[in-house]
């Protein structure tokens, strides 16, 4: 099972959890973004570092979720020991075990819950587990649902070591270790739909007969389309609609049901089906992407963990009474069916209908800008002959090369700090501010303050305290460490042991050029005392552009035509009071509103719109396959994707540009991305092999202009290698 790097680093954040002092991690990640594969592996890994360990996943609901995440378990990791509660009810447990268990069988009264003599016997297990030395991790999974596994009782039960709880919308945690990523990582790894889209095509003050009806011909229309445009990809898929009904509401159902029967879609036939409590018809495999069936009435509570990801289309009907906003129902209409995007903006969206406006609301709240506002817009026609050559990277995925990447951050040593022996580089390192002692150093703040104000409280007086080095107690502080540095660069923690050993240890072998000679001990302390010092320094080695020589192989990365897009769905902000059509770009109806725009971005839009010498522009997209792209690697030789944000004309004179952060009015650089030197010589390179102008934009704060590199690309605004672009517009250039 091959992880997608967002997911490989939250292994290694895992790890700089378990490692830490926090006696909860909690794992925050969306709906599709596999939760339970990135779970599953981190377990897979654990149970081989640390051999005294049982693990033990908790799930809600009706018993369902508890065999699906075993299932996975098996298919991705077949050897490792999954079990089930009987099983240790029957024998109790052993080291490596993965067992999986429905909480309310444990927790809860009622015809499937767990006897009281059965419960004594797990108790009894836990007991005689704990004497033989074995220790317990617990994940509890989906752990916002209605909070039914608490964890005061699960610590009653187990006494763990550590908790982990994962889910798309976790509460009642305090003080956790905290793992949250991004949407949008999720997003431009295909996971999941790029946008959801609002109320698509629904005009204001509009005048309809009936509400329900008037939204379930939107539906139905929009999944004909979106079935259409799957066909003319040769994708063999049915999108499904889910129609949300309010709870106890048999008359709303009623009419739903009357509504389909005269479109001719039934139960009968097949096309029609529904999940409710008292009720259910057509559901067997609704979940596979070829079902027949094309519409789906549930209400709020459908089972947890359910997925369905030919699901493109909510309609979400309102009742007499405001109901809770549960995530997980959008979320199941934000999984990619086949786990990829197809460069089709209508099959790569989903799509919402109400007129719950406080549904709308909490949609926004919960999505942020990626459940936005949206319109078709279509490419002026004047613009459809425009062809680019974009890059992309080998079909054979290319990952980190570890000989490289220890070339490069010896290399990156040597050069910051000395180019003499190693007793020499000690010091200059000294100097630089690493610390070598053979104590743990914790640093503390000792004063008085009146008010609690942080401003205040980092104003104290700063003390250091000394702790004797055990290699035992501040193993998972070193670890921890080692952890968090990978997943600054896009190592793993294993990767990551080897050079650290490597460059600074002296029994580990073979490796001639060390930067220091250190024992395990001085090891332990030189990382954790440093620990700031040495995610700078490496990742500062991993995107050094004069360390590229280093990387001797060059990958191969391939070459195709690119247009722009006959037609995009552009998200923006209704609710900007200013709504300006910028007609140079290359869309019709573009709005200055678009989202989601960095500050950058939407300055520089403004100019080039009033700009007298620009003819048009493209915006072009931060991730995926339909957009214009630049192949770079990084230090350790992996290859990654740039997408320059502009394509600009100033009259026959195509432009690739790049906007920055600025710089500030004292001159300092704002620009926080390490590999913008790497990027832009990468950019240089396309100039020479295909006859286009390029350049770095970046605005200064106090002259308020803008500034255009395009020869060399420094941090110093003075410098000769930024350029006025006003001038360089005008002359043509």
């Amino acid at each position: 099972m091959e992880l997608k790097p967002f997911q490989q680093r939250a292994v290694q954040e895992l790890f700089s959890g378990f490692y830490s002092d926090k006696s909860e991690i909690v794992l925050k990640s969306c709906t599709g973004s596999g939760k339970t594969i990135i779970i599953s592996s981190f377990i897979n890994q654990l149970i081989k570092r640390e051999s005294d360990y049982v693990i033990i996943w908790l799930t809600p609901g009706n018993g369902e979720l508890e065999l699906q995440s075993k299932s996975k378990m098996n298919k991705y990791y077949p050897r490792n020991a999954t079990k089930q509660l009987s099983d240790i009810l029957l024998l109790g447990f052993e080291r490596g075990d993965i067992v999986y268990i429905n909480w309310e069988l444990v927790n809860k009264k009622g015809n499937n819950a767990l006897k009281d003599g059965e419960k004594s016997d797990l108790i009894d297990h836990i007991k005689v587990a704990s004497n033989n030395g074995l220790k317990f991790a617990i994940i509890i999974d989906e752990s916002h649902s209605h909070d039914t596994i608490k964890s005061s009782i699960v610590k009653d039960y187990f006494k763990p070591e550590i908790v982990i709880k994962m889910s798309a919308t976790p509460n009642n945690y305090e003080n956790p270790y905290l793992i949250d990523i991004p949407e949008s990582v999720v997003i431009q790894e295909e996971l999941i739909k790029k946008r959801i889209i609002i109320n698509e095509n629904i005009d204001s003050n509009e005048t309809i007969d009936d509400q329900t009806f008037y939204l379930l011909d939107k539906a139905l229309n929009k999944r004909d389309e979106i079935k259409r445009e799957l066909d003319s990809l040769n994708v063999n898929i049915n999108p499904l609609v889910l129609v949300q009904i309010p709870n106890n509401s048999n008359f709303m159902l009623n009419k739903i049901e009357e509504y389909f029967y005269k479109q001719e879609i039934t139960y009968e036939n097949g096309k029609l089906g529904v999940w409710l409590s008292d009720k259910k018809a057509n559901i067997e495999d609704i979940e596979k992407n070829t079902n027949f069936t094309s519409f789906l009435i549930i209400k709020q509570a459908i089972a947890t963990g359910w997925d369905c990801p030919r699901a493109h289309v909510l309609v979400k009907l309102r009742g007499n009474t405001s109901e809770k906003f549960d995530i997980q129902t959008i979320g199941r209409i934000r999984r990619m069916p086949e786990a990829k995007h197809y460069l089709n903006e209508i099959v790569d969206s989903a799509y919402l209908y109400t007129v719950d406006m406080k549904f709308v609301e909490d949609v926004k709240s919960a999505i942020g800008k990626n459940a936005i506002d949206a319109k078709k817009i279509y490419l002026k026609e004047e613009y459809k002959n425009v062809v680019l050559i974009k890059e992309n990277r080998s079909y054979q995925p290319i990952g980190v090369d570890p000989e490289v990447a220890l070339k490069c951050i010896h290399k990156h040593y040597i050069d910051r700090y000395t180019n003499s022996m190693t007793v020499e580089l000690k010091t200059s390192l000294e100097h630089a501010g690493y610390i070598f002692e053979n104590h743990v150093i914790r640093s503390l703040h000792r004063g008085t303050v009146t008010v609690l104000d942080l401003r205040r409280m980092n104003q104290l007086d700063k003390i250091s305290i000394f702790e004797p080095l055990n290699t035992h107690t501040h193993g998972r502080d070193f670890h921890n460490i080692l952890s968090e540095i990978g997943s600054k660069i896009g190592m793993t923690y294993d990767l990551m042991r080897v050079i650290t050993r490597r460059l600074f240890e002296s029994r580990v072998k073979p490796y001639n050029k060390k930067i220091l000679k250190l024992d395990t001990k001085e090891l332990y302390s030189f990382v954790i005392n440093n620990r700031d010092l040495l995610v700078n320094d490496f990742s500062d080695a991993m995107s050094d552009v004069n360390l590229q020589s280093l990387n001797l192989v060059q990958k191969l990365k391939i070459k195709e035509e690119f247009r722009f897009p006959n037609e995009v769905i552009l998200t923006y902000d209704s609710s900007s009071r200013v709504q300006r059509i910028y007609t140079k770009n290359v869309y019709e109806g573009y709005l200055s509103s678009s989202e989601p725009r960095s500050n950058p971005e939407r300055e520089f839009e403004k100019y080039i719109q009033e700009s007298r010498y620009v003819k048009w522009f493209y915006k072009n997209g931060d991730k995926g396959q339909e957009y214009f792209s630049i192949v770079y690697q990084d230090n350790s030789g992996k290859q990654k994707l740039f997408y320059p944000d502009y394509v600009v004309c100033l009259n026959d004179k195509v432009w690739i540009i790049e906007t920055k952060g600025g710089f500030k009015a004292s001159g300092e650089s704002e620009d926080i991305d390490k590999f913008s030197p790497i990027k832009f010589a990468v950019l240089k390179e396309y100039e020479k092999e295909n006859n286009i102008r390029v350049g770095f934009v970046r605005k200064d704060k106090k002259s308020s202009e803008f500034f255009i590199a395009y020869e060399k690309l420094d941090d110093d605004i003075e410098s000769s290698n930024w350029h006025l672009l006003e001038s360089i517009f005008q002359n043509g250039e």
